[in-house]
């Protein structure tokens, strides 16, 4: 859940980035989004594991 809350926040934060012109603030929300993967892989790993 956490990593899916990462994705969208990053996203949102890219698109405004793009919205204002700022690439400081679309590349945070890029490094946002890809946070979110990592863990949503990591997450996947571990219930793989459990299993």
């Amino acid at each position: 859940m956490k990593a899916k809350k990462e994705q969208a926040k990053g996203k949102a934060k890219e698109a405004m980035g793009r919205a204002v012109g700022n690439e400081r603030v679309t590349a945070e929300g890029r490094a946002d989004q890809m946070k979110g993967d990592a863990r949503q892989a990591k997450e996947k790993v571990k219930d793989v594991l459990k299993d």
